[in-house]
C-alpha cells in the first residue's frame, strides 16, 4: 500500500472469470485529507487510481506499471467523512504478453464517482 492506512479492503469477490467487486473503506482521519482540502475533504483522483492499481495487483498477484489511462471521468466528489465506503466494479483482461486492461466503475451508495479504463503491463 503506497499510502499507509489510507483505506481498508473490506472484501474482494470474483463475479466471473474477468469481473470482480471490491468494497473498500477510506480512512477520513488520514493525513492527506487535512491538506486536500481543509474543512472539506475530497479524495484525490490520483489516490483513487492508485487504489485501483493496488487491488488489481492483488488480484493478479504481481506488480504493474500503468501505461495509459483512458476515459477517466470523475463524476462525483468522494468526501471520506460523508461517504467512506466505496464499491469498485472491475473488469480485467490480460493478454499473453503481460498487458492488463482494466475497466473500473467506482460507487458510493448508488452514485457513480469514477469511471476509468486503464492499461498496465506486468513488471
Amino acid at each position: 500500500m503506497l499510502l499507509k492506512d489510507f483505506y481498508i479492503l473490506q472484501s474482494l469477490d470474483k463475479v466471473t472469470d474477468s469481473a470482480y467487486i471490491a468494497f473498500i473503506s477510506l480512512n477520513p482521519a488520514h493525513e492527506i485529507f487535512k491538506a486536500h482540502f481543509p474543512g472539506n475533504p475530497v479524495t484525490p483522483g490520483v489516490c483513487m487510481m492508485q487504489i485501483i492499481k493496488e487491488i488489481i495487483q492483488h488480484i493478479i498477484n504481481g506488480p504493474l506499471t500503468m501505461i495509459s489511462a483512458d476515459n477517466a471521468k470523475f463524476t462525483a466528489l468522494i468526501n471520506p467523512e460523508l461517504n467512506p465506503d466505496l464499491k469498485l466494479e472491475l473488469e480485467i483482461t490480460e493478454s499473453a504478453d503481460g498487458v492488463v486492461k482494466v475497466k473500473n466503475t467506482t460507487f458510493f451508495e448508488e452514485t457513480v464517482a469514477l469511471k476509468m479504463s486503464c492499461t498496465y503491463i506486468r513488471k
